[in-house]
């Protein structure tokens, strides 16, 4: 490499530190155009071009450097892998990927961990339980592999040796990151084996270990600043429009939009629907929160813009829609916090369809609680927090059910499992689809690619043990049971 290639390099790596991204592109951009056999410059071109979600370029720039001989390739297969995996929903190319990696470094750990992954999303049990076990006789302190190897476990059957396992790795764990995961996995089998108050236990101390593995003051719930965006979101929701621009585009697939709290039977729910000849289940995109921040202010700009720009903004959306998913007629958008941005759904999509799952309130806040989530969801680190996120959701949700009362549809967790083909079909009906019971088996197969944290449960036939899990707390409730009491049943 030429003096004057070492100093544009360097300056183009201080762009990248910098997170001037869209200055780092370019000036990497201009070196490969001069000199394209430097694969370390690829490689770092690919990872600026996924952070931009230009996926498809980063794809061929991390391929240019494997083709120009880049340091680590098992490195640059993972993380095509993971693009095929979590952004474009193409498992097939993603097992390709990581299975390259592997045959270069067959004991490479983040690709065993990754490919382990894919196989529970797939419903590959056996498949992601023996690459854990592979993962932990290479690396036994591993501890992400253990507590995801004891999360494939059926929780009541689980044995006191891997509960011995989790409780010594918990003590033992390296960082507070690592304490979370082994605590959450605890506190399921123990949950599981109805040790209650142990298992309340661990998920206390797994929630105070996830908040504390992050930058100080940063995983903090603002019950302020919850309620002020929930005023603003009331008083911007925009005036219906009766055009229909982007409803009538029918090269892409129609989205269904599915939301409401985690654990609330959203995954179940959209599973059922993946039944549907011709409908595929999107799972949780981040396509609305995108173009929502393309908005400037946002909400309070919405009921400002015209039909041209809400045009504009659903084609974008479709747009994504059809690349994610071509040929699909019907797509399920299950980014559950889209409850918040209902309002901009309906001025998007004025005849859109809106499923919102619910559970009992109790059993859906402690559910919450037992869920390792990422720490920006704050709120889910403490019991009272959650009670307040939930007092928050329910207001915004009788706003939108006043004012789209016929477009929205109450997919109840707890009636559906009691009443399931009632249930069932009373959702295929508002969404006009043709209804037929065989839909009813479906979620337990394990032909489609389920990324959730209810993966196992919505493989079961009918999952029904979380409906009235609360009962089993009512010492450790006794606080947030008084902080709702308005809002539970009498």
């Amino acid at each position: 490499m030429t003096d004057n290639a070492q100093t544009l390099v360097r300056n183009a790596q201080m762009l990248q530190r910098l997170g001037r991204v869209p200055e780092a592109v370019e000036a990497y951009t201009r070196i490969l155009d001069r000199w394209p056999d430097l694969a370390d410059c690829w490689y770092n071109l690919a990872v600026l071009q996924k952070s931009q979600r230009r996926l498809e370029e980063a794809l061929d720039s991390y391929q240019k450097a494997l083709d120009h001989n880049v340091a680590s390739p098992e490195e640059v297969h993972l993380n095509r892998g993971v693009i095929y995996s979590d952004f474009l929903r193409r498992p097939a190319e993603a097992e390709q990927e990581l299975n390259r990696a592997l045959a270069l470094n067959p004991n490479y750990v983040p690709a065993l961990l990754n490919l382990a992954n894919l196989n529970e999303d797939l419903g590959r049990r056996p498949q992601a339980n023996a690459l854990y076990r592979k993962i932990l006789s290479l690396d036994p302190r591993c501890h992400e592999a253990l507590a995801r190897y004891a999360n494939l476990q059926p929780a009541s059957s689980a044995d006191e040796q891997l509960l011995d396992q989790l409780h010594s790795a918990v003590r033992l764990a390296a960082s507070l990151a690592e304490r979370a995961s082994l605590g959450f996995a605890l506190g399921r089998l123990l949950d599981g084996k109805a040790r209650y108050p142990a298992a309340f236990e661990a998920y206390t101390a797994a929630n105070a270990a996830s908040r504390a593995s992050t930058v100080p003051g940063t995983a903090i719930y603002d019950r302020r600043r919850q309620e002020e965006l929930v005023d603003l979101l009331i008083r911007s929701t925009p005036v219906r429009s009766s055009t229909a621009t982007a409803d009538s585009n029918t090269d892409s697939p129609q989205p269904i939009f599915i939301c409401g709290l985690f654990r609330s039977g959203s995954t179940l729910t959209e599973q059922l629907l993946a039944g549907h000849d011709g409908l595929i289940a999107g799972g949780e995109l981040d396509l609305l929160p995108r173009l929502a921040g393309s908005i400037s202010p946002f909400p309070q700009t919405l009921p400002t813009l015209d039909a041209q720009h809400l045009g504009a903004l659903a084609a974008r959306y479709l747009e994504e829609l059809r690349k994610l998913f071509p040929g699909a007629r019907y797509v399920t958008d299950k980014r559950l916090d889209n409850f918040l941005l209902i309002g901009f759904i309906k001025g998007l999509f004025p005849r859109a369809r809106i499923v919102h799952t619910t559970r009992d309130s109790l059993d859906n806040c402690l559910s919450i609680f037992f869920l390792h989530l990422d720490q920006r969801m704050s709120y889910a680190l403490d019991l009272l927090d959650i009670g307040h996120y939930y007092r928050q959701y329910r207001r915004i949700m009788d706003h939108w059910r006043n004012c789209f009362p016929e477009d929205i549809f109450e997919m109840s967790y707890d009636l559906f499992v009691r009443e399931p083909s009632v249930q069932a079909r009373k959702l295929f009906d508002f969404l006009g689809l043709q209804w037929n019971e065989r839909y009813l088996s479906l979620p337990g197969s394990g032909a489609r690619a389920v990324k959730t944290a209810s993966v196992w449960q919505v493989r079961e036939s009918i999952y029904t043990r979380s409906s009235g899990r609360a009962m089993h707390y009512r010492t450790e409730l006794a606080e947030l049971r008084e902080y709702l009491s308005d809002l539970l049943p009498r």
